[in-house]
């Protein structure tokens, strides 16, 4: 099998030789607009192999670059060319002796970025659903991370290893289901909303971890809410994201603040379930929990356990940008290089 950088550079090699025969051929200016267009437009071939620089390691992508950008002028060179030929701009100097008929340079806009984007995504899809945008600091007491969500003083999560303890009893939040406990303090029941943000946690850098990362807290408290409404809410979710069908499991497991209480898992785009350095091997990517909230939570915070049930769940969004972008490796999404993040610029 070919490697992904042979293939990009022969494809640059390929383009370096053609486009300039194809311009300097034109025979009219609609012809000459409509190759700098196939070449450098948006939608132009340069851009779409540079598309496939995600691909490549990083010490050749410095190189694919360097040689993009040599193919651009080349082909920017032929364009002026025959522009002269056909008569357009031709040359005015100037008593400096500049050119002033040559095109200016377009200044650089930039994009959203690509985790930005999806949360954007969500924040839409749950606005149709019903739910409305709460937020909160990131900076956070231990009531609000902790006592407030039913997590015990000897419990694992409040570790100084598994946190990012600032003074007293302040922190970076280590998730986003704070912002549900400000919420509930605040306003009665019902309520639907959901919390999309960064935390904090002093986790392994790897494929598939970071230090910080984006959550989305979702939170529904109403009476007569049941696991069933939760499971409906999350399918109807991935599947507007995903505009197909996703195959999503509910793994039983435990967390203090909802009782009973699931993992929820996406099976690997990336492998189709066989296994990749992504999934860990396992065929599925973990993308949050989720349950019914535990009526002790309620109890901290004044609602009623008896009248009314609720359900949360709180997701990974840069995980969901992984999956959606087909992007391998959570470590390009801030490794800030340009030529990766210009490939999710919006039209």
């Amino acid at each position: 099998m070919t490697p992904p950088s042979d293939d990009l550079f022969q494809r640059l090699d390929e383009l370096g030789a053609e486009a300039p025969a194809k311009i300097s051929s034109a025979t009219d200016t609609a012809e000459l607009e409509a190759l700098r267009l196939s070449y450098l437009g948006k939608k132009g071939s340069l851009k779409g192999i540079l598309r496939g620089l995600g691909q490549l390691a990083p010490e050749q992508r410095k190189d694919a670059g360097a040689a993009a950008n040599r193919i651009k002028e080349v082909i920017e060179g032929a364009l002026a060319e025959s522009k002269v030929r056909l008569g357009v701009g031709a040359p005015v100097k100037s008593a400096q002796g500049l050119d002033v008929t040559i095109p200016g340079r377009l200044p650089h806009l930039g994009s959203r970025h690509p985790v930005r984007q999806v949360a954007r995504r969500l924040i839409h899809i749950f606005h149709n659903l019903g739910f409305a945008v709460a937020d909160g600091p990131e900076v956070e007491d231990e009531w609000h991370n902790f006592i407030g969500l039913n997590i015990p003083p000897d419990h694992i999560a409040r570790d100084p290893s598994e946190n990012f303890y600032l003074e007293d009893d302040l922190l970076l939040r280590s998730q986003t289901s704070t912002v549900q406990i400000r919420v509930m303090e605040n306003h009665p029941p019902p309520l639907r909303i959901i919390a999309p943000g960064r935390v904090y946690r002093p986790d392994t850098v790897d494929a598939s971890h970071s230090f910080q990362f984006h959550q989305i807290e979702g939170l529904m408290v109403d009476e007569g809410v049941t696991f069933g409404d939760l499971k409906t809410t999350l399918r109807l979710f991935f599947t507007q994201l995903f505009q197909r069908d996703v195959e999503l499991r509910l793994r039983p497991s435990f967390f203090p603040f909802t009782e009973p209480s699931a993992e929820v898992d996406l099976r690997c785009p990336f492998c189709g379930g066989n296994g990749c350095k992504t999934c860990g091997r396992k065929g599925w990517i973990e993308m949050g929990g989720c349950g019914m909230v535990d009526p002790n939570v309620f109890e901290a915070v004044g609602i009623d356990p008896d009248r009314y049930t609720g359900f949360a769940f709180g997701m990974g969004i840069d995980r969901m940008t992984m999956a959606f972008y087909d992007i391998p490796d959570i470590r390009y999404l801030f490794e800030n290089d340009v030529r990766f993040l210009e490939q999710f610029g919006i039209e």
